[in-house]
């Protein structure tokens, strides 16, 4: 495919109108058109950005690929539609409500050759990015991750679990390998708030927490190492490295100091919009017909840890069977 990728979206709500404005911008993707439950919504999106608005099926037949930016519990329909316009897809984050229905939808979309991508956009912060050259070096520890923000003024019916937590579930399984052991979680707040630990067999400890009513903005990811101390600044797009010099003693004037001292590496990282990253690695994995960088089943994975969590958190003394 050498011309631009002809893409879509289908749900203009606040996410599926970045995805609209991008593939606008996007010297590698055409947008044909948008499409959303909402009419009067797809037009304003649709005359906004210099394109058409469609009914969905229309909107499926005339595209490539496609974002599907739906509310969660209508992926996997949206999914299927595309997959029978023979339409490669990107599917926000959470991947599906259930895994078996996600299961199918992978299975699907490797036997009819489709792409199948999956919104997880934090995997493309260039901080995110640039840890893949320093964690390979790295005998990690322990991984701590805070996601935290103040009420929004908009519905959002995934609770802080599957809408923010789930962002650190995927990059933590992306950085340390190996199965879970133990998830244990509790929450609060009607599911405004919401903490877990997830020890992996390899003995390492994650500690996740996710909130919608803490008045001050946190998105940070911290990497304990025998080697180092990592911490990542999600907004900032910031990585800073912390190491110890070899401690001494010194003698000034006759007396005698211990001194440790600490030195703080900051690695380039070449900042960016991370949902440009995203949407371009997935226009180029339509183009060539490579795997995307975060597929369906990376997306069934973070779903299936989410709901242990979920789980852990409703019945925080169950015993949890782990995937």
């Amino acid at each position: 495919m050498s011309e631009p990728v002809r893409t879509g979206v289908v749900g203009v709500g606040t996410m599926g109108r970045h995805h609209a404005r991008l593939y606008r911008e996007l010297p590698d993707t055409r947008l044909v058109g948008v499409a959303d439950a909402d009419a009067e919504r797809a037009a304003r999106v649709a005359e906004e950005y210099d394109t058409v608005a469609y009914d969905r099926d229309a909107l499926l037949a005339e595209v490539d690929a496609v974002s599907v930016a739906v509310p969660t519990p209508y992926h996997a329909e949206v999914a299927d539609a595309a997959m029978d316009a023979g339409t490669h897809l990107l599917v926000e984050k959470p991947f599906v409500e259930d895994a078996a229905t996600g299961e199918a939808l992978v299975e699907r979309a490797d036997r009819e050759g489709l792409v199948l991508q999956v919104g997880h956009v934090e995997r493309f912060n260039p901080a995110v990015v640039a840890l893949a050259d320093i964690v390979p070096d790295l005998d990690l520890v322990a991984v701590t991750a805070d996601r935290l923000g103040p009420p929004l003024d908009r519905r959002v019916d995934d609770g802080v679990v599957l809408d923010l937590m789930i962002h650190d579930i995927d990059v933590l399984l992306s950085l340390v390998d190996g199965p879970l052991e133990r998830v244990e979680a509790s929450g609060t707040d009607d599911g405004q708030y919401a903490t877990a630990v997830l020890t992996f067999e390899s003995g390492v400890v994650a500690t996740l927490t996710a909130s919608r009513v803490t008045q001050e903005k946190v998105r940070a990811l911290s990497l304990t190492a025998r080697q180092c101390q990592v911490n990542v600044d999600y907004g900032d797009q910031s990585v800073e490295i912390h190491r110890h010099s070899l401690p001494e003693y010194i003698v000034n004037n006759g007396d005698v100091r211990y001194r440790h001292e600490s030195i703080t590496e900051h690695p380039t990282v070449e900042n960016g919009e991370p949902l440009r990253a995203e949407l371009s690695a997935f226009a180029e994995a339509v183009r060539t017909g490579g795997d995307p960088v975060v597929s369906g089943r990376d997306g069934l994975r973070a779903l299936a840890v989410a709901e242990e969590i979920l789980d852990a958190v409703a019945a925080p003394d169950a015993e949890v069977t782990l995937p």
